[in-house]
């Protein structure tokens, strides 16, 4: 418990020099561009406008609905899953590679190894806050308008990054001592693409046919940050009406943030001699 306590105090001390060296990581990945900065918000744009010609326009019509939280158009629905992903994957990507990429850079300066991987977080979160604004116009545009269920956003946005900050911590820590690890988790990303709530409504489809499925997949924390923002979104059930679901999520992510921050402690004074 000593270790989670200091390890969320060093975030808490350090949250200002995080955001300053998440927005410095930003300008410097895209300063050999022409456009510099701007990419960070036409690659997001990019990508909602290539799904929405793929599935909109293309393989399914923007005017086919999805039933299951009321009658919204598929590409509505999807965006809804998608755009989070456009976040989650990168970022457990990037978090669990943020000590070995860095440590030689904050060795020598008065900053915490654990914040390395909130630097990751919050770099994603740009571009990821800017989706969103584009989301919610294309929402407005749809006849889909802000309710009281929207306030949710808010907890699943938390949910979602108090959980990447856990897992990523985890993972920087095992990336550092067992490399092949980065290739295992990469794996891992890809195949759990296909396992979440994202193109298809898993819950409806497997429901009836296959529930002790749907229960095995829904312990992945992802699906319930996932399914969490459509039911925002699109008025489904509140957090609170499925008590169980939650308590899960938070005893697995208060349990990740544990054993990793126990971990960071025990080997971040030998995360040189390592690398």
């Amino acid at each position: 418990m000593k270790a989670l306590l200091r390890v969320l105090k060093e975030q808490f001390l350090s949250l200002p020099l995080i955001i300053r060296l998440a927005a410095y990581e930003t300008k410097s990945k895209y300063q050999m561009n022409y456009l510099g900065v701007l990419w960070q918000f036409l690659n997001p744009l990019i990508q909602m406008l290539a799904y929405w010609f793929v599935f909109g326009i293309g393989i399914r019509k923007s005017s086919e609905v999805v039933t299951g939280v009321g009658e919204v158009p598929f590409i509505i629905w999807m965006l809804a899953g998608l755009i989070p992903w456009f976040f989650i994957s990168p970022t457990i990507l990037d978090g669990s590679n943020s000590v070995f990429k860095r440590i030689n850079m904050v060795a020598k300066m008065n900053f915490p190894i654990s914040s390395l991987p909130s630097v990751a977080i919050a770099a994603n979160l740009f571009s990821y806050f800017v989706m969103i604004v584009v989301y919610v116009i294309g929402l407005l545009g749809f006849g889909i308008y802000p309710n009281l269920h929207w306030l949710e956003y808010i907890y699943y946005l938390f949910c979602m990054i108090v959980f990447m900050f856990a897992f990523s911590l985890f993972n920087s820590t095992i990336s550092v001592l067992v490399r092949d690890y980065q290739f295992l988790l990469q794996s891992a990303t890809r195949l759990m693409f296909f396992l979440l709530p994202i193109f298809w409504d898993i819950s409806t489809q497997l429901g009836d046919k296959h529930p002790t499925l749907l229960n095995v997949i829904k312990l992945n924390p992802l699906f319930y940050i996932i399914d969490g923002f459509r039911n925002s979104f699109f008025g489904g059930d509140w957090f609170f009406e499925d008590v169980t679901y939650m308590l899960y999520f938070w005893a697995l992510t208060l349990l990740i943030l544990t054993v990793g921050s126990i971990l960071h402690m025990k080997f971040r004074d030998k995360f040189v001699d390592f690398l």
